[in-house]
């Protein structure tokens, strides 16, 4: 049936699979969030609804904005609106409607997140112009995904604090590094259209040493985090695992060999974010680690 065919070619499009960058570590400011006990059952899924649907309305506005760049990158060209696979019609009813969800989710958990939900939002969307007018597109991305922790910590306790705030930076942080390090594909494309990024503007060589920067400054946030939620075996050995995937991705890529961008990309940032927030929860269950 083309209804299902259509939400499989969106699953595709949306890159479920990549939920995994973020979800962790809204999970670890869950359940490191000041409360009695595990948060409620209807708090988990709550949060779990907002950051599917957040994501899908950002990634399906973001193919909209691109809709053209992508046709005319070879790289791209084949995705679902330059393949002829979704119609744009489609693609902003998915759009309008993960917004509506988005807001509607965050109206259920408490007044603060819906007061920031259209904010959020706001950042979500935006970034797909990014690139058309900054260099800092890699940071802006980072600070969509760095919303998610923080976001999730003011589910559970109603109130901004701290240490979400230290994790969403150290996010922000580490998924710019690995943006800019998947960029490096589009290095030739992005000039000769005039988009803006990293290694466009500093060069290959240069963006790769401003991505060992950026994770540099990951991996002390990580641990700064670890450090304010109280420390333990579990948390340092999560730190401990998140340094040990920041150095193998930047061993996998120089800038004259990009086959292994998708190891770096999806592999060792996946593995780094799941155990990150494997452990994490473990120490809350065990009341340290």
């Amino acid at each position: 049936m083309r209804f299902f065919d259509d939400l499989r070619e969106t699953g595709e499009m949306i890159k479920f699979q990549h939920t995994v960058f973020a979800l962790p570590f809204a999970v670890i400011a869950l359940v490191g969030a000041p409360t009695d006990g595990w948060p409620p059952l209807k708090v988990w899924l709550l949060v779990l609804l907002a950051m599917v649907a957040a994501r899908t309305a950002a990634m399906a506005f973001n193919r909209l904005v691109d809709h053209h760049i992508d046709g005319l990158n070879p790289r791209t060209a084949d995705r679902s609106l330059p393949g002829g696979r979704l119609s744009r019609r489609f693609v902003w009813v998915v759009t309008i409607g993960s917004s509506t969800v988005f807001v509607l989710a965050a109206a259920a958990l408490n007044p603060l997140c819906l007061m920031l939900a259209l904010p959020t939002l706001a950042v979500l969307l935006g970034y797909s112009w990014s690139k058309r007018f900054t260099a800092t597109a890699h940071l802006w991305l980072g600070a969509a995904l760095g919303i998610a922790p923080i976001g999730a910590w003011i589910a559970v306790s109603g109130q901004p604090a701290w240490p979400p705030v230290v994790l969403g930076l150290s996010v922000m942080m580490w998924v710019a590094g690995f943006d800019i390090i998947y960029s490096l594909q589009d290095e030739a494309f992005d000039r000769s259209t005039e988009l803006h990024s990293i290694p466009v503007a500093l060069g290959s060589n240069r963006a790769l040493a401003l991505a060992r920067v950026f994770h540099l400054l990951s991996l002390l946030g990580f641990a700064s985090f670890a450090m304010i939620s109280g420390g333990g075996p579990l948390r340092w050995a999560a730190v401990a695992a998140a340094a040990a995937m920041l150095g193998w991705q930047h061993t996998l890529v120089t800038p004259d060999d990009l086959s292994r961008v998708n190891a770096a990309f999806f592999t060792a940032n996946g593995i780094l974010s799941v155990v990150m927030g494997t452990l994490f929860v473990t120490a809350r269950a065990l009341g340290g680690g």
